[in-house]
Formats: structure tokens, sequence, C-alpha cells
């Protein structure tokens, strides 16, 4: 029997503005598409393009090489704040006994989770 494996919970999540920090794609910002917590990736739009080779069907019925993001580790990436335009470490406050995300250097709410 396999024992239960605890997915860890991520302070990011789909449509967060993100910067890359460390890799090739360093310093790029983009969109968060997709977050895969039990990999602890996220898929950035825009960020680590790959060429894909696409047989022909009724979807695509040319076929060819097209490019999509592939999932980043989630450590490399950070959340920017959408009021000081900074990349911060969001911390969590209590907003009407709701949990909410702020941003650590201008004290602005990001959103409520």
């Amino acid at each position: 029997m396999k024992a239960k494996v605890k997915i860890p919970r991520y302070k990011l999540k789909k449509g967060d503005t993100v910067e890359v920090i460390s890799g090739v794609e360093k310093g790029k910002r983009g969109t968060i598409i997709r977050v895969i917590p039990e990999r602890g990736r996220v898929v950035v739009e825009g960020v680590k393009l790959v060429k894909r080779h696409m047989r022909p069907s009724q979807k695509m019925p040319q076929g060819g090489i097209m490019e999509k993001p592939a999932p980043i580790h989630i450590s490399n990436v950070m959340l920017v704040c959408p009021h000081c335009n900074k990349r911060t470490r969001p911390r969590m406050v209590f907003v009407r006994d709701k949990k909410a995300r702020a941003c650590r250097k201008c004290g602005e709410l990001i959103d409520e989770v």
C-alpha cells in the first residue's frame, strides 16, 4: 500500500505575475498559466518555451512545429506586487476573518485567498 504524500501549499496561484529569479530565463516576467503543486512546478507564459513536433490532426490539419511553455520549478520564480511593481515574498494577513496575501515591501493587499 502506498503511503499518502502530503502536497505542499504554495503562495502562488494561476493568474499571478511572476519574475524568474534564476536560470537561463532570469529576469523574464510572465503570468502563471498553471500550477502543478504535486511536482512543485509552475507554467509561466512566455518563459521556457520548448518546440513540440505535432502530427497532423483534426485540430491542427497541417501539423508542424509548435512552441509551448514548459514547467519551471516554483523556487525559481518570485511574485511581482501589482502595486509597487517589485518582486516580493507575500505574507499572509487576516482581513475580516479571511486570509489575504500582502506585499512585504509596500504592505498593500495582493488579493484575498
